[in-house]
């Protein structure tokens, strides 16, 4: 593939492969950051429930705090992501990667802190620890690609990584070994030596 056909999927942070859907909690990154890390996370409304609107309402402030009891725990949340993957495997982008999402929180990485910075952020849809589908993986696989074509990616780790103690996604359910198999990446750039789960 050459450059040209290389950067052809994004405009300005914006990738051509996902379908679009504005959240207004972003900000500027800060002058001279490097995106160099993909951060992975989990999330799913109410929790352990797919398929419906509320994880998009989340990141776009549209969520009816008043739909499910659960809502009043997070009311008034404003987050984002750059990416969301929902189970069957389709990709929604909520913030161009040139801007600074608010996914990470407070979190530090190799030495570095607030890794909203310098990172990109990508939800899947999921219960913390469970496990994901196979369309999910695919889909990840080609946005971690084509986010690598795009931006000097150094390293990837899960939200666990960068806030321990404070997070657990995406947990033990998902797949480091499958992710890395299927990206040819070096291994130096996963958060630990990934091992394949036990088949159910």
């Amino acid at each position: 593939m050459n450059e040209a056909s290389a950067e052809a999927p994004w405009r300005t942070g914006w990738y051509a492969g996902a379908s679009r859907r504005d959240s207004p909690n972003f900000g500027a990154r800060p002058p001279g950051s490097t995106v160099d890390l993909i951060v992975l996370h989990s999330i799913s409304l109410p929790p352990g429930q797919f398929g419906g609107p509320e994880v998009l309402a989340l990141f776009t402030n549209q969520l009816d705090w008043d739909a499910h009891p659960y809502f009043q725990a997070i009311r008034g949340l404003q987050v984002s992501a750059h990416f969301f993957i929902n189970r069957s495997g389709n990709i929604w982008q909520l913030v161009s990667c040139d801007q600074r999402a608010w996914h990470a929180g407070q979190s530090q990485y190799r030495g570095r802190g607030n890794c909203n910075d310098f990172s990109i952020g990508i939800e899947l849809e999921g219960l913390e620890g469970g496990r994901f589908e196979a369309p999910q993986y695919k889909a990840l696989v080609q946005l971690c690609r084509a986010i690598r074509q795009h931006y000097p990616i150094a390293h990837i780790a899960g939200h666990e990584h960068i806030a321990p103690g404070r997070k657990q996604d995406p947990g033990a359910g998902f797949d480091w070994g499958l992710l890395r198999s299927r990206l040819g990446w070096s291994e130096v750039q996963f958060p630990i030596a990934p091992e394949p789960l036990s088949p159910t």
